[in-house]
């Protein structure tokens, strides 16, 4: 099993945890909830959800959730902790698959392809749809290493030249490369924590990925890493689909261009990020924005 996995591991196990508790307080809930609110559909998607739902044990965390993710959008998704985004972005690349007691089930397509065909190989997929967790969790490797990992281990590169371009165009893309030119052999654990996290990111980019997931990825960071995070996120969406999980509204706001809102394992609403910050359809959703819970 290789570090990434096992980092991987551990924060989905910590948040099938919180699914789980959240999950029993949707079975004494009576909201009488009745559908999401907004089109989930998008004219171009990258991806396709329809009536995903998730259990842990039996415990239903996501609840019939469909969403399109457009191409070369930021969509965001936003809610109180618990309320199974998170979740929902783990489905994505099927890195639920590694609880033990989780069922998915449902449709979520790539480009047309049903990800959770029992002949796909998942390490393709999670090169096409990478993530990038909350906390910066580079390899115990070089810089240069932990850029060139992913691209050696999947055939990506046949020559050090062709390795060395990927290295590079990995970190320009991430606006880290002026930074780390100079000390490639350096450990990568050695950089600022948005340093790691541009890191990751640009590890992410290195395998060619169509989609990237991001779970909060500035939750450890200062405002300053957090500005030059979001600012990344900005530039990338010209050639990637990103979907991230944030507890920012500001955030949500100035980065994406559609937002979901999630409750209790349930999507309330979904829609134009201006609307459902200004103009919010659904009153769980004008409540959370407006700060009345969350």
């Amino acid at each position: 099993m290789s570090i990434e996995q096992t980092m991987a591991d551990q924060e989905i196990a910590m948040d099938a945890g919180k699914a789980a508790e959240s999950s029993t307080e949707v079975v004494a809930d009576e909201r009488g909830f009745a559908g999401t609110v907004g089109d989930v559909t998008v004219a171009d998607p990258r991806m396709i959800c329809r009536d995903v739902n998730v259990f842990y044990g039996d415990k239903h965390a996501i609840k019939d959730v469909s969403l399109d993710v457009g191409k070369h959008e930021v969509l965001s998704m936003i809610g109180p902790s618990g309320c199974g985004k998170s979740t929902f972005l783990r489905c994505l690349n099927r890195m639920n698959d590694t609880i033990d007691g989780c069922r998915v089930t449902g449709q979520i397509a790539l480009d047309g392809q049903d990800i959770y065909d029992k002949k796909l190989d998942v390490v393709p997929l999670r090169a096409q749809v990478g993530m990038v967790f909350q906390k910066p969790n580079p390899f115990p490797k070089s810089i240069y290493e932990n850029i060139a990992y992913g691209p050696r281990i999947h055939g990506i590169a046949a020559t050090r030249q062709e390795l060395d371009e990927i290295v590079e165009q990995s970190l320009r893309k991430a606006g880290l490369w002026d930074e780390v030119k100079d000390r490639m052999e350096q450990p990568g654990t050695g950089l600022s924590g948005g340093q790691q996290q541009r890191l990751c990111i640009a590890r992410a980019i290195a395998v060619s990925p169509e989609v990237i997931l991001m779970d909060e990825p500035c939750s450890a960071l200062d405002p300053i890493a957090t500005a030059r995070i979001e600012e990344l996120i900005d530039e990338l969406k010209a050639n990637y689909t990103i979907c991230i999980v944030t507890h920012s509204m500001q955030q949500a706001a100035r980065v994406s261009q559609r937002t979901a809102y999630f409750h209790l394992g349930d999507l309330i609403e979904v829609g134009e990020t201006t609307q459902i910050f200004t103009n919010p359809t659904h009153k769980l959703t004008e409540d959370y924005i407006t700060g009345r819970f969350g």
